[in-house]
C-alpha cells in the first residue's frame, strides 16, 4: 500500500463520526488510494456506559458524550422545553441510542424516489442495506444481509409481561411478525438490536474500529469544527478548535471534498456558520452570505410520542430489578452471560398498526416495556412495579426548523420541531393513545394489570387525550430532514440525489438531515444506509444492482 504523509491536506474531510460518518470513513479509505480525515467534536468512545446496553440511561444525560440540545417550547408541548439528546463521541447517536434496528417500510423510500430522487427507491436501496448488515437469526435472504459489519440480533430476553402484550395485540387482530425488517413491517414482535453478546455495537465499533489503523485514515477526536471554508462557491476545507472554545485553532484542507455528516442539528448549523443558508436569517445574525440557500435548517421532523403507564401486579418488573441487591444480582448475571436487564434496550416490543382501517400502509408505531418512568422521562425508573406503552405517528406532517442564533459557533442553535402543528398529526396521536390504552387493558394482560397510572381512566375524550399528548409527549430521538434531498425544482431542497449541496462545489451532506420525508422507523438504520450509498456516490461507483421485489 502506498504510504501517505498526512499533514493538513486530505482528499476527503468528514465532519462527524456518527452513523453515516463512520461508514464513510471506512469505505472511502478502503482502497488505499485516498487520504481521509474524520473529525469528531466529542471524545473517543471510552465511556463504559456506551458499551453496556442498559447504560443508555446514563448517556442520555451525560454532557461528555451528548450534545444535550433542547427544543423551544411550543403549543404542541404545552409550553414545555423538550430535551433533544444527540451523540457527541465516536459513533455519534449510535453510541447513546436504544440499539433498536428498524429500516421502515418499503413505501417510505419509494416516496423519496417519487419526489424526484432517482436511485433512492426501496428496490434501489435494498442492496445497500444488505451490504452493511450481518443478520444473526432467522431471515429471508431476499431482504436481509449476512456478510456486513453491523450485527443485527434478536432480543435474548423473554418476559411474562412482554409475552402477554404480544398475545393481547394478536387478540386485537394485529398479526405476529418475527421480522419487521423483512418483506412487511406490520405486526407485533420483540425488537431486533444492534448488539452482540453483552455489548452495544455502535457504528464506531462496527465500521471504524476494524480500520482505524489504516495509514491513509486519520481520526481526530475533540475536534470542534467551527466553519467550512468556501472560496468562489468551492469548499476548500474546514476550521476547527482542538478541545473546545479555548482550544488550538487549526485548519484542514480538502483536495477533493468536504463531507458534512454532523447530524440533523449540527449539519445545518455548520452551513449557517459558513454563510450557507437563508439569506435573511444569516444577515440578521451578522453572518456574511456566501450562498443563499433557503432550505438549510428547514423541514425538521421528529416522531413525537406520549407514553401511557400502568401499575403492575403478580409480576416482577424492571423497576424492582434495577434497585439494591436485585440489581447486583442482575449485574452478576450480565457478567457471566446470562439473561439480565443490564443487557436490554429501553424498548422490548414493537407493534405497527393503522390509525384507521382506511390506511393502506400502517401509520402507527407502538412500543412496550416492562418498566415505567417517573414523569415519563426515560432516565429515572418508577419506585413501584409498572409498564409503559408508547405510540407515535410514523409519518408526521408537522414541519419545524433549526436556526443559528448568532455567529458564535459554540452557541447551540435554536430548535423547534413544531410538534402537533398539522391537523393529521393531532388525529393520529389521539388514535395511537386509544389503541395503546386498548392494548394495555387487553384480556391477556389483565392478570398483571393493576390500574392505569397515566393518564387515568377519567381522561376519555379526544380533546382530553390530545391535551395528554401535549403535556407528556416527547421526542423519540428521530430528528431528520434539515438538509433535505430533492430535485432542483424543489425550492427547499439543499442537496441533489448525489448529495451535493446545490450551488456549491466539493461539498456534500451525508447523514439523516438529507431525508426528504420521515421513515416509519428509528433512524440509525436509515442514516447508516445513507452513509453506505453516499460512499459509492462520492467515489463515483456504479450503483449496486436494484433488487426486483415483484410486488
Amino acid at each position: 500500500m502506498k504510504v501517505f504523509k498526512m499533514s493538513d491536506n486530505f482528499d476527503y474531510i468528514i465532519v462527524g463520526a456518527g452513523s453515516a460518518g463512520c461508514v464513510l470513513a471506512n469505505r472511502l479509505s478502503a482502497d488505499g488510494k485516498h487520504t481521509v480525515c474524520l473529525l469528531e467534536a466529542g471524545p473517543p468512545d471510552w465511556n463504559p456506559f456506551i458499551h453496556i446496553p442498559a447504560g443508555f440511561m446514563k448517556t442520555l444525560v451525560n454532557p461528555n458524550v451528548n450534545w444535550l440540545f433542547q427544543a423551544e417550547p411550543s403549543w404542541g408541548t404545552n409550553g414545555r422545553i423538550i430535551d433533544i439528546p444527540r451523540g457527541k463521541t465516536l459513533g455519534g447517536s449510535s453510541s447513546i441510542n436504544g440499539m433498536v434496528f428498524n429500516r421502515g417500510q418499503s413505501m417510505d423510500y419509494d416516496v423519496w424516489a417519487q419526489k424526484g430522487n432517482k436511485g433512492w427507491s426501496y428496490s434501489d436501496l435494498l442492496p445497500y442495506f444488505k451490504r452493511y448488515e450481518n443478520r444473526l437469526g432467522n431471515h429471508d435472504e431476499t431482504y436481509r444481509g449476512t456478510e456486513g459489519e453491523l450485527p443485527i440480533t434478536d432480543l435474548d430476553y423473554k418476559d411474562p409481561l412482554c409475552e402477554a402484550f404480544i398475545k393481547g395485540a394478536i387478540e386485537e387482530g394485529i398479526p405476529l411478525n418475527n421480522d419487521y425488517n423483512g418483506k412487511s413491517q406490520e405486526g407485533v414482535s420483540y425488537v431486533q438490536t444492534t448488539k452482540k453478546g453483552r455489548f452495544r455495537v455502535s457504528s464506531a465499533r462496527a465500521f471504524l474500529n476494524p480500520v482505524k489503523s489504516r495509514k491513509n485514515l486519520k481520526i481526530i477526536t475533540n475536534a470542534f469544527v467551527t466553519k467550512i471554508n468556501i472560496e468562489n462557491k468551492i469548499a476548500t476545507g474546514v476550521n476547527y478548535s482542538k478541545g473546545g472554545p479555548r482550544g488550538e485553532k487549526l485548519t484542514l484542507n480538502a483536495n477533493k471534498e468536504v463531507i458534512l455528516s454532523s447530524g440533523v442539528i449540527k449539519s445545518p448549523h455548520l452551513l449557517h456558520l459558513s454563510g450557507v443558508g437563508p439569506g435573511k436569517l444569516l444577515n440578521d445574525i451578522g453572518i456574511d452570505v456566501v450562498h443563499d440557500l433557503k432550505g438549510v435548517g428547514m423541514n425538521l421532523r421528529d416522531h413525537f410520542a406520549p407514553r401511557l403507564t400502568a401499575r403492575a401486579k403478580n409480576v416482577e418488573t424492571i423497576n424492582e430489578k434495577a434497585r439494591g441487591l436485585k440489581l447486583l444480582k442482575e449485574i452478576g448475571k450480565y457478567l457471566i452471560g446470562k439473561q439480565s436487564i443490564v443487557n436490554l434496550s429501553p424498548t422490548l416490543i414493537y407493534c405497527f398498526w393503522h390509525s384507521n382501517e382506511a390506511i393502506r400502509n400502517h401509520d402507527l408505531q407502538m412500543t412496550f416495556s416492562p418498566a415505567s418512568y417517573k414523569e415519563g422521562v426515560q432516565s429515572t425508573l418508577d419506585d413501584k412495579p409498572g409498564f409503559t406503552v408508547a405510540a407515535w405517528q410514523q409519518r408526521p406532517e408537522s414541519l419545524g426548523w433549526v436556526k443559528t442564533k448568532n455567529n458564535d459557533p459554540f452557541d447551540k442553535p435554536l430548535i423547534n420541531p413544531n410538534y402537533l402543528d398539522a391537523e393529521e398529526d393531532k388525529r393520529v396521536v389521539v388514535a395511537g393513545l386509544k389503541l395503546s390504552r386498548k392494548l394495555m387493558h387487553s384480556k391477556a394482560l389483565s392478570q398483571y394489570f393493576d390500574y392505569e397510572v397515566y393518564p387515568g381512566l377519567d381522561k376519555q375524550s379526544d380533546e382530553e387525550l390530545l391535551q395528554i399528548a401535549r403535556e407528556r409527549g416527547t421526542t423519540t430521538y428521530h430528528q431528520m430532514g434539515t438538509c433535505r434531498m430533492g430535485p432542483k425544482t424543489d425550492e427547499t431542497a439543499v442537496v441533489d440525489n448525489t448529495l451535493k449541496v446545490y450551488g456549491l462545489k466539493n461539498i456534500r451532506v451525508i447523514d439523516a438531515s438529507i431525508m426528504p420525508t420521515m421513515l416509519s422507523a428509528n433512524l440509525h438504520s436509515g442514516a447508516t444506509l445513507i452513509g453506505e450509498k453516499g460512499s459509492d456516490l462520492v467515489l463515483g461507483k456504479e450503483p449496486l444492482q436494484s433488487i426486483d421485489l415483484n410486488y
